[in-house]
């Protein structure tokens, strides 16, 4: 088989990844579904409110996920994973009977939401682990890779199918088509042959753990400046969604079919960059700041595209770049982290990358209501690019690079100081 798709001999893997494909379809289905109820149903095109709904779904990963990440190191991932699959097809069964029903409110949407996040806050943790027992370290680098390339074939296809479904029947039976999505994930860790796992180290019981795995990154330099990033880059660069409604009813006046086509399009590129991924062997620093630099300085190009076409064609390399930055973070912690550790530190990573998206949705909704679409595209682009700069300055004085040097690190394959 292909090295590009090495992880995928292995049984296990193969039947883990067929359920996670179908589950991630029916989970970029509801997010357009719920980012369009919201805008267009339950309010008058507010943006706000759409980032209140993103910020429930997210938060709960930044004040949960760290306690997620224990049970993760404690206990069996499979099991955690069972219990987490069911509590989110029940919450999308719900939402999706209160709107086929015309008995949806605003804040059933938020609960709906937060529901979503407390369930994600305990089920990424151990879902990221879990890839590790699945395929041993020798394929983690690969099998990280191919989750992305999954996540994101589900973000092409997804999203297009929820406008056509939106504008069809509308939101309330692709919130249920979600719903049983779930049963492809249910059934696939049901299947797996629990004798060929790889199980790691477990954490043993004690106090403070959640302390310790915060310790444990504050000890590591290369550890923080990846959760550095990645909080601010979710906040201000990883809330697409929001701007692309925004965008697409504001400044485009276009309708749910062409606002699913823009998630479709961007997933363009986030499918190449994970296949772009997954024939590396390792994470490299240079994706990790090129991916950073070019999420920024693309989606500032995004906020003066004259039309809609240009703007969806800008969100191929915003899609290739995000991914690109995020794989790199992903694997980095992955391979480096002791095992006894890992569930904390993902969950960690988890926490900041989606806390951070839940602090920002709210802020970049609202920028985008008072001042225009176009700004709020504009301030995540710029806050994104200061930063991946600073990043460069930073690994510069730390490898003892002049700035020019770190900037060909970013870029090029010549030089790869440690953080």
């Amino acid at each position: 088989m292909s090295a590009m798709f090495r992880a995928l001999e292995n049984r296990n893997y193969r039947i883990w990844a067929g359920g996670a494909l179908v589950s991630n379809i029916g989970t970029w289905m509801q997010r357009i579904a719920q980012d369009w109820l919201v805008l267009t149903v339950l309010t008058n095109h507010d943006g706000a409110a759409v980032g209140i709904t993103t910020g429930l779904q997210f938060l709960p990963m930044l004040l949960l996920g760290p306690y997620g990440g224990v049970l993760a190191d404690r206990y069996r991932k499979r099991i955690i994973l069972l219990c987490t699959q069911v509590a989110m097809g029940i919450t999308g069964l719900a939402i999706g009977l209160l709107v086929v029903t015309d008995t949806a409110q605003l804040w059933h949407a938020y609960l709906a939401a937060l529901c979503l996040g407390i369930a994600s806050a305990i089920d990424a943790p151990a879902r990221q682990v879990f890839v590790s027992e699945l395929v041993g370290q020798d394929n983690i680098s690969n099998a990280v890779a191919l989750n992305s390339a999954s996540f994101n074939t589900a973000r092409l296809t997804g999203p297009a199918i929820a406008g056509v479904l939106i504008a069809w029947v509308g939101t309330g039976p692709v919130f249920l088509l979600n719903a049983a999505s779930y049963v492809g994930v249910i059934i696939s860790l049901l299947l797996i042959n629990t004798s060929l796992l790889v199980p790691s180290a477990r954490a043993k019981r004690g106090k403070h753990q959640v302390a310790e795995g915060v310790n444990y990154v504050r000890k590591r330099p290369d550890l923080m400046l990846i959760m550095v990033l990645v909080g601010i880059l979710g906040a201000f660069g990883m809330n697409v969604p929001i701007t692309n409604a925004l965008m697409a009813t504001t400044e485009f006046g276009v309708g749910p079919g062409e606002f699913g086509l823009l998630g479709s399009i961007m997933a363009v590129g986030t499918l190449a960059g994970a296949l772009l991924a997954a024939r590396r062997s390792g994470p490299r620093l240079r994706f990790l700041l090129g991916g950073a630099l070019g999420l920024g300085a693309f989606t500032l190009l995004g906020s003066v595209s004259p039309s809609f076409w240009v703007y969806a064609a800008v969100l191929i390399p915003v899609g290739l770049a995000s991914i690109t930055f995020l794989n790199s973070c992903n694997t980095s912690i992955q391979l480096s982290v002791e095992p006894q550790f890992r569930g904390r530190v993902l969950a960690l990573y988890l926490g900041i990358l989606q806390g951070g998206t839940a602090v920002g949705a709210p802020l970049m909704g609202w920028i985008g209501s008072e001042f225009g679409a176009r700004w709020s595209v504009a301030a995540g682009g710029i806050v994104v690019l200061l930063t991946g700069l600073a990043a460069v300055i930073v690994v510069s004085r730390r490898s003892r690079l002049t700035f020019r040097g770190a900037i060909r690190v970013a870029f090029s394959g010549k030089r790869e100081p440690a953080v």
